[in-house]
């Protein structure tokens, strides 16, 4: 893949992650995390939240003075059973924390790492170069920090590929909001008209 596309593509990738949020991301992702690698955890803290309301439903249908011996046994059975559950439950936090470091480190080392790692791999790398007298005397600012006069350097190309990105965000977001008002303006006229008049 070339130099453009490459940039390009990773600074898409970061907008993107961006645009639909790190703790959305992660939600999703360690939600398909825990399916596949802790299911047996999950289910099994899944069957204690089902006893645990089942024994609290018996327990409190018991009566402790008439029937003391089925409550005191149905009363352990609820607290052994919360007490599972809180040591799951501490378990799957500690999962989860660790999950989230190494969550985090790679979505830093997939966005921000492999930039910073492709301008400096490609610091005296031209991206493309420019027709001679395009951009006159500010020809030197798009090679800028150390590839060739009359080229554009891999940060100044980083810098572009962001702004048309989030300019193109910005206008898909407006073509959405436009859409959707053009779709509900309908429906607020039809409910200020009176149904027995008719609009001329």
């Amino acid at each position: 893949m070339s130099l453009i596309v490459t940039i390009f593509v990773l600074v898409f990738i970061t907008e993107l992650i961006s645009w639909i949020g790190k703790s959305v991301l992660f939600d999703f992702v360690y939600a398909l995390y825990l399916r596949i690698f802790c299911s047996a955890a999950v289910a099994r803290q899944r069957k204690l939240k089902s006893e645990i309301l089942v024994g609290k439903k018996e327990l409190l249908q018991t009566s402790a003075q008439d029937q003391f011996a089925k409550w005191a046994k149905l009363r352990r059975s609820v607290d052994k059973g919360l007490a599972d559950l809180e040591k799951l439950n501490s378990e799957l936090s500690s999962y989860r924390s660790s999950f989230s470091l190494k969550f985090n480190g790679a979505i830093w080392l997939l966005t921000t790492g492999l930039q910073f790692f492709v301008s400096w791999w490609y610091r005296k790398t031209a991206v493309f170069f420019l027709p001679p007298g395009w951009f006159g005397p500010v020809t030197w600012w798009l090679a800028l920090p150390f590839a060739p006069a009359g080229s554009v350097s891999c940060g100044v190309w980083q810098m572009a590929c962001r702004r048309v990105i989030k300019v193109g965000e910005r206008v898909v977001r407006d073509l959405v909001m436009v859409e959707s008002e053009s779709v509900t303006i309908p429906s607020e006229q039809q409910k200020a008209t009176p149904a027995g008049e008719k609009s001329s």
